[in-house]
């Protein structure tokens, strides 16, 4: 079987692995270390479900690859300086994104509102939005937080680093390029990189660099300060930059690609197998990073290139102006499970762009809801009459149709849609089976614990429901109870909506009734 996935270097789908197809997922890689480096999130604000559909979109291919056998190391750092706010020029103008943070946490200050003691200093601000993040990928089951969490707190920064902690890398990799003829200080004291140095610069993005310093903006006194207009900033000096270090060339702080490159290759070494991010990283972000890190190292700085495509929200930009503008905590509050967003932004292609709406969310419920039915019956079921479990529980032959199809299709680029259509296709039919013989029970359970290697939503813990909210619930079952054995149907019928109102769902059966954790509010 070949896995193949569509390289934004090439601009073409590239062999990642060949191999013999009469392997079992398991063995597809086994022995095979794949080193991934993500983009994550710049840590001065909330992130909201479009940076969300990225960070999962590099969750669940890892996930993949360690299905197939395959020990991956995922490391995603978080920004907490040198993110400027246009970041979509090279040369690093505008304000830092931090900076901004400082201004609003003041406002917030003023108004009552502020998390942090000291609103002004950024090193709390950062350390807030990144705890905050945090809880988030958590909720989300990404699997980089999990590894992040049971490290030891010196093997963090190993796993998901931040630039404030590791700017002596910068300093000496900045000093390698001015070294070998890659960067300059400019006449404004800043160190640019020469983008005349590295011929292939723009053969990611598809950017000439005539075409790039053509249109290169930026104040005209910087543009004179460089030998190129379209070089972008490696170091600036600024002694009132609101985060900044001593270097070799001034007190000041390093621009934001530097940071990608020195932390990646000191953590993953000098070539990684794949780097991920949004398509609005391609350029200049990913650019820049190919240029500094190959001009370091004259050795290819990734072999995979892979980018999600935007996500839209009712077929619109997501906008705060329009109200169309989610977090994962918006959405939560609405009464969401973190597992049915999670769903929600892994259905799509990755290279296909993504129309994000409620309905949707709804529908992704639904299908969670579904599967997480089925993986409790058959458990059940597969316990058999003597209450042990099968031994072994060996796929049968529709199950393992099933393992082959699903893993398949996200060998073809990551083919989520096409995966996801082969198990609702399987589970449709075994779905209305109402007495599951013990065997295909296992083998049923079995492969649905395989394939939520991948999706980790039909296993993984729901989210909790607060204390007090619970206690309520179960108070209220009590006397829904009660009712109901004094054929008191009406109340029993209100009482079922105050649960429901609660965020819990009934379910009533012969054996008494009982309640679960709801998925998401009624529509």
């Amino acid at each position: 079987m070949q896995i193949t996935f569509y390289n934004t270097l090439h601009h073409q789908m590239d062999t990642f692995a060949s191999v013999g197809d009469d392997l079992p997922p398991d063995e597809i890689l086994k022995g095979n270390t794949c080193r991934i480096y993500s983009c994550g999130p710049t840590v001065y604000d909330y992130a909201h479900i479009g940076n969300f559909r990225a960070f999962v979109f590099a969750d669940v291919l890892c996930r993949f690859l360690e299905l197939c056998g395959a020990e991956v190391i995922h490391v995603m750092n978080m920004t907490d300086v040198g993110h400027m706010t246009e970041d979509d020029r090279a040369d690093g103008s505008g304000q830092d994104k931090l900076a901004l943070a400082v201004e609003r946490m003041k406002a917030s200050k003023k108004a009552g509102r502020a998390p942090v003691d000291d609103p002004g200093d950024p090193f709390q601000v950062a350390d807030y939005f990144a705890e905050e993040f945090l809880a988030d990928g958590r909720s989300m089951r990404l699997r980089v937080l999990q590894r992040y969490d049971a490290a030891a707190e010196n093997d963090r920064e190993n796993i998901m680093p931040r630039p404030t902690r590791h700017i002596d890398a910068f300093i000496k990799m900045i000093e390698t390029l001015i070294a070998r003829g890659h960067a300059y200080v400019g006449s404004d004291g800043v160190v640019y990189y020469d983008i005349s140095s590295f011929p292939e610069y723009g053969r990611l993005s598809g950017n000439s660099i005539d075409r790039l310093s053509h249109g290169a903006g930026g104040r005209t006194a910087e543009r004179a300060a460089k030998r190129n207009p379209a070089d972008f900033f490696l170091w600036k000096p600024d002694s009132h930059h609101i985060m900044r270090w001593p270097s070799p060339w001034g007190e000041g702080y390093p621009g934001w690609h530097i940071e990608c490159s020195a932390m990646a290759m000191n953590i993953l070494g000098t070539t990684l197998d794949i780097h991920t991010g949004g398509e609005d990283n391609i350029f200049p972000h990913h650019e820049c990073e190919i240029a500094q890190s190959q001009g370091c190292t004259q050795q290819p700085f990734a072999r995979f290139w892979m980018h999600t495509r935007h996500l839209m929200v009712n077929g619109e930009k997501m906008s705060k102006s329009k109200g169309n503008f989610y977090t994962i905590r918006d959405l939560t509050h609405q009464g969401f499970d973190p597992l049915v967003i999670r769903y929600a932004l892994l259905t799509t292609r990755y290279r296909e762009s993504m129309n994000f709406s409620l309905s949707a969310l709804h529908d992704s419920a639904a299908a969670v809801e579904s599967l997480r039915d089925l993986a409790q019956r058959s458990a059940s079921a597969a316990q058999g009459k003597n209450g042990g479990n099968i031994d072994p529980p060996a796929l049968q032959a529709p199950e393992e149709a099933l393992l082959r199809d699903f893993v398949s299709e996200l060998a073809n680029d990551l083919n989520m849609a096409g995966a996801l259509g082969h198990l609702f296709a399987w589970s449709t039919e075994v779905g209305p089976t109402k007495h599951i013989p013990a065997a295909r029970a296992a083998s049923i359970t079995t492969v649905l614990k395989k394939i939520d290697v991948v999706l980790d939503v039909i296993f993984a813990p729901l989210h909790a429901l607060k204390a007090e909210t619970t206690a309520t619930i179960q108070s209220l079952m009590l006397e829904r109870s009660a009712a109901r054995r004094n054929k008191d149907f009406a109340r029993s019928d209100q009482l079922r909506t105050e649960i429901e109102r609660l965020g819990a769902q009934v379910q009533d059966s012969p054996a008494g009734s009982t309640w679960r954790r709801k998925l998401c509010p009624t529509r």
